[in-house]
């Protein structure tokens, strides 16, 4: 869905598709599988992230009790609700297949894989917050990862270059 300018040229937050993205995570961890997951939200948290202020970057993921929660995900409060708000940093349950969180489950029980929320978007009126099991990467892969990137780069511009 494209997102639909104002006047101004700007992206209207209300009706663009990805409200956060947590791209620190991308150069903090190695994403070894992805899954696109509802959330269990309040009304007043639909509204804030509709205003597209919210936060991922100190976010993750658990599962208990064979359910799947959202952690440390920052909502601010949306303000015409006053004393009817939510709490920012409440716990949010992932809506997830059964099947999804066995093989999550199955998948976080090795040693050195956790959940990681990647981005939070709208896909039509509903939130959707998609994971990714994680590896951390060390301090070796973190260097050949931007060494990659700039080769890559490079051998992009000697292409354009020599069109």
């Amino acid at each position: 869905m494209a997102a639909k300018k104002n006047k101004g040229g700007i992206k209207d937050p209300i009706t663009s598709g990805i409200v956060a993205n947590n791209r620190r995570a991308g150069h903090k961890y190695e994403f070894l599988d992805k899954y696109e997951c509802g959330i269990q939200l309040l009304g007043t948290e639909v509204k804030a992230l509709r205003q597209g202020t919210a936060q991922l970057s100190d976010a993750y993921a658990t599962i208990e009790r064979g359910e799947v929660w959202l952690l440390n995900m920052h909502i601010p409060h949306y303000t015409p609700a006053a004393h009817d708000n939510h709490l920012p940093e409440r716990p949010r349950k992932l809506l997830l297949h059964r099947r999804q969180i066995e093989k999550l489950l199955g998948q976080t029980a090795e040693k050195g894989l956790t959940l990681v929320p990647t981005k939070v978007y709208f896909s039509g009126q509903h939130a959707k917050v998609e994971i990714a099991v994680a590896r951390g990467k060390q301090l070796h892969d973190k260097r050949r990862t931007l060494k990659d990137k700039e080769m890559k780069r490079e051998m992009d511009r000697a292409e354009r270059h020599r069109r």
